[in-house]
């Protein structure tokens, strides 16, 4: 898989199919491998882009005065350009659906549609974001995500009946346990803190176009609720789907489902 140099750092990202484009953004905290159910379905139509967060997968370090979410949009927006793609469909979920909704704002005329799943473009409620800047605090100190921060920080992602056991959770599980200090301290909490002190988006929402957006919410997410969901799509206009039986990652909880509304919202897109 190829890199570009964006802003002084290798951006990692996967450039799979052909036909019209469309750009997976993904979890804090997850690499691009969580989009592979999508990834295989939709680039036997589609050209799929995925990318590796900075600090992520194999991405890079997070470049230097990148500040804001506002940031990620404009190097992705750089990326764009290197790969010379006029205009995309953007699905993006947690993190990445918010900084893909800056980036359409910013660029409505890169935009040919755009999913919105498990995010939330408002601010962080104030006691969730003091308690994760508290876990951001732990993790710098130590180094490391220690085995009790992983009792608290992996559930997070997954629906409250998941088997511990699952491959799905140990493998995420092994993948933090694993990220070594200088990740850790100098990209990934540092992209936490970004994320989490987010500025509100809410008051632009009637930006977006409601016939070109669509969102999606696991019914059991627990850190993006539905009702944040559905507070949204009444700005925005557009309809919304819950995923059923899938907590925050809800397109690898329940890929069938979010695959077929992923296909159907695209060939829609692409109908005419």
């Amino acid at each position: 898989m190829p890199f570009a140099t964006i802003d002084g750092q290798a951006l990692h990202y996967l450039d799979q199919g052909s036909g019209p484009a469309v750009l997976l953004a993904g979890s804090y905290l997850w690499d691009l491998n969580m989009w592979a159910p999508q990834i295989e379905a939709l680039s036997r139509q589609y050209r799929v882009i995925a990318l590796d967060l900075w600090g992520h997968g194999q991405s890079g370090a997070l470049p230097q005065g990148t500040a804001s979410l506002d940031d990620i949009a404009r190097q992705v927006l750089a990326l764009l350009d290197h790969l010379q793609i006029e205009r995309i469909t953007l699905v993006g979920l947690s993190v990445g659906g918010m900084w893909g909704a800056r980036l359409a704002l910013a660029a409505p005329q890169r935009i040919n549609g755009l999913v919105l799943m498990d995010t939330y473009l408002g601010v962080e409620p104030e006691p969730t974001r003091q308690y994760y800047f508290s876990l951001f605090k732990q993790i710098e100190e130590a180094g490391t995500i220690p085995s009790p921060l992983l009792d608290i920080v992996v559930p997070i992602f997954f629906r409250p009946g998941i088997d511990p056991q699952s491959a799905l959770y140990q493998d995420f599980r092994a993948v933090l346990a694993a990220l070594p200090s200088e990740r850790l301290r100098e990209s990934v909490v540092p992209m936490g803190r970004i994320t989490f002190s987010r500025a509100d988006l809410l008051s632009r929402l009637n930006q977006l176009d409601p016939k070109t957006t669509l969102l999606l919410c696991g019914d059991q997410d627990k850190p993006r609720p539905p009702s944040e969901t559905r507070e949204m799509a009444e700005l925005i206009g557009c309809p919304y789907q819950l995923v059923p039986e899938a907590g925050h990652i809800s397109n690898l909880e329940n890929p069938e489902f979010v695959t077929e509304a992923l296909l159907k919202f695209l060939a829609e897109r692409h109908s005419c």
